[in-house]
């Protein structure tokens, strides 16, 4: 019955897809476009109560809520919690819709991490489902065709292509979909993927902020030269060789195919089916080495997560060879040290518009990734000392390291600045389950290469490998490449509180941390902590990225102390998409016959304005 009920739905919701003309009568109105409209000279209003810069109110909800970066995803999720599914087949319907609705960050050629509160167990799970290099990648077959360690980037990618064929890893998200499911949720591929199925046929009308960022890479050809793109991608992606527009609708039929394929056969038609076959063909076409045996042997990972406490909270990261961890330590150094380098004050009494907090700050994440670059790997072939490099006592080593008048210089001159796209999403649900899930082609549009047929993009997260024989993310078969997904929780006295999620590239580590602050520190509301500014620092060429309100108010006081500043925008700065629980003190008075499952509390939830995401909930 409840299998009825949720195709009816989803059939319900096809009919009521937007149709017709993509720009409609006045079309959609852009301030990049010559000349401006008139509007872009406007004066923005000012919120009636709290604090005046926040975008809108956070969303509350008791029975369930879901938060990501592009509303029909979210409006998908929560439909698959309303029809009987729970927050984990809620996160593999979001992160599957936006496969279709935000294309360029994720697909099911890419990787997928996930931290999971699971309500009866109270007991938190984490799982990698990130890729592995094909059979024949070594640093030899990379040195013929042309790429070389580069000395002036000492981090990850180092002589690394960034695109193309040599940067694909086998494919982790399909398994990971399936695993969680099969794990945790309640219903199927069936049940779960029938929206962004649906979707994927039918089409939908693409969004500014996400027409802005569809740009295909250049993909071809193999060595270290020239380059062009797949035709492949061209046909997929673009509408008569152009990217579609804000307001136009695109449909991608066959990426509905690889989706029904999975409907019906699971995860093995990916890895050892028809689907395996389309990637395996692509690939030799373009001169890669990935085999039918890499795809059927791959297996994703349960793992422990990386712990640290700050302030009484447990902060839960992901461990290696994410960089999530990096956040961890961020924490655990200003924790440590703020009271060495300014002593009598805290982050909060210095404020988020004193120049002193973001050096401090900024101080404190050059240390954490400096650890990050120096040790961070599969750990299933180098073993990462993370135990000490989260502990107390490591943190507290490292605080004479830091000038708090004058800024550091992490390493040589280098001259790499980190990419990465992707998709972040937060899920709950009425039984008190809780899902922190980030999913990704790393860069937009990934490798740029595309599997014919099925419609989807292979990821390029094998470009965080490096050639630099010397570093434990040395590129070897079978291996997992530093990974800069990022997906977090946070615990207090034993009960879950929040999901912690921010794309982008290196952003996401450094932006855990403050988002984290701007909550536990400085007492910010979700939402108010992802519409603050943020910084954005390379650890490779040691420039510092501000927002330009913050830059406006901080940079000339940061260049002053040695900082290398720049203006940026938000696009820089990832985007949040987070959830916490709210234990309600009135509960002993709660109506217990309520259809809600969970009478003791109750959900808010934040989505970042720099992305064209929503938080909805019921």
């Amino acid at each position: 019955m409840q299998k009825l009920t949720i195709s009816a739905t989803i059939l319900v919701m096809a009919a009521l897809s937007p149709l017709g003309h993509a720009q409609g009568a006045l079309g959609i109105q852009s301030c990049e476009s010559t000349p401006q409209p008139a509007f872009c000279s406007a004066v923005r209003g000012v919120r009636s109560e709290g604090w005046p810069a926040q975008s809108r109110s956070e969303v509350m909800a008791q029975h369930g809520m879901v938060v990501t970066s592009q509303p029909l995803a979210a409006q998908a999720g929560l439909q698959i919690l309303k029809l009987g599914g729970n927050a984990v087949d809620a996160a593999v319907a979001t992160a599957a819709m936006l496969n279709v609705t935000e294309p360029m960050m994720v697909g099911m050629g890419g990787d997928i991490f996930a931290v999971i509160y699971v309500a009866k167990e109270r007991k938190i799970y984490v799982l990698n489902a990130s890729g592995m290099a094909p059979t024949g990648a070594s640093v030899e077959h990379y040195n013929k065709l042309g790429y070389a360690w580069n000395p002036k980037n000492w981090g990850p990618g180092s002589g690394m292509p960034t695109h193309g064929i040599l940067t694909v890893t086998v494919p982790g998200a399909v398994w990971g979909w399936q695993s969680a499911l099969q794990r945790f949720g309640k219903l199927t591929f069936k049940e779960v993927l029938e929206p962004a199925a649906r979707y994927a046929q039918d089409g939908f009308p693409v969004s500014e902020r996400i027409a802005h960022d569809w740009v295909l890479p250049d993909a071809l050809p193999l060595e270290a030269c020239c380059t062009s793109l797949d035709p492949d991608s061209v046909k997929t992606w673009y509408i008569n060789g152009v990217a579609p527009r804000a307001g136009q609708i695109f449909r991608n039929t066959e990426l509905a195919r690889a989706f029904r394929t999975l409907q019906a056969k699971g995860s093995d038609a990916f890895y050892k089916g028809e689907i395996a076959q389309a990637i395996v063909a692509k690939s030799q076409a373009l001169g890669g080495t990935m085999t039918l045996d890499d795809l059927a042997n791959y297996k994703g990972e349960w793992v422990e997560p990386a712990h640290t406490q700050y302030h009484g909270y447990d902060i839960l990261e992901l461990p290696p060879p994410a960089q999530a961890w990096a956040a961890n330590e961020i924490l655990n150094i200003l924790q440590a040290c703020v009271p060495q380098w300014v002593p009598g004050q805290t982050l909060a009494s210095l404020g988020p518009s004193n120049a002193e907090y973001w050096h401090l700050f900024i101080e404190a994440k050059k240390l954490a990734y400096a650890d990050l670059y120096q040790y961070n790997a599969d750990p299933n072939f180098v073993a990462v000392p993370l135990a000490k490099l989260l502990s107390d006592a490591h943190a507290a080593s490292l605080c004479k390291k830091v000038d708090p008048q004058r800024a550091s210089t992490p390493g040589p001159e280098g001259n790499f600045p980190m990419p990465g796209d992707t998709i972040v999403l937060s899920t709950a649900d009425s039984e008190g389950n809780m899902v922190s899930w980030v999913n990704s082609n790393f860069n937009a549009f990934g490798s740029g290469i595309t599997v014919p047929k099925y419609g989807f993009i292979l990821h390029n997260r094998g470009a965080l490998f490096t050639l630099n024989p010397r570093s434990p993310n040395i590129i070897k078969a079978h291996k997992r490449p530093f990974n800069t997904l990022s997906a977090g929780f946070v615990m207090h006295d034993g009960q879950p509180l929040m999901t912690v999620t921010l794309m982008g590239g290196d952003m996401q580590a450094q932006g855990h941390a403050q988002t984290l602050v701007d909550i536990l520190d400085l007492g910010a509301n979700l939402q108010a902590s992802a519409d603050m500014a943020r910084f954005r620092h390379s650890q490779v060429s040691n420039t510092l990225s501000l927002e330009t309100p913050l830059y406006d108010v901080v940079g000339a006081k940061l260049t002053a102390m040695g900082h290398s500043v720049r203006a940026a925008s938000g696009e820089e700065m990832g985007g949040v998409q987070v959830l916490m629980y709210v234990h309600d003190a009135d509960a002993a008075h709660a109506d217990t016959s309520s259809s809600s499952k969970q009478v003791a509390g109750y959900y808010r939830s934040g989505s970042d304005f720099r992305k064209d995401g929503e938080a909805v909930g019921w």
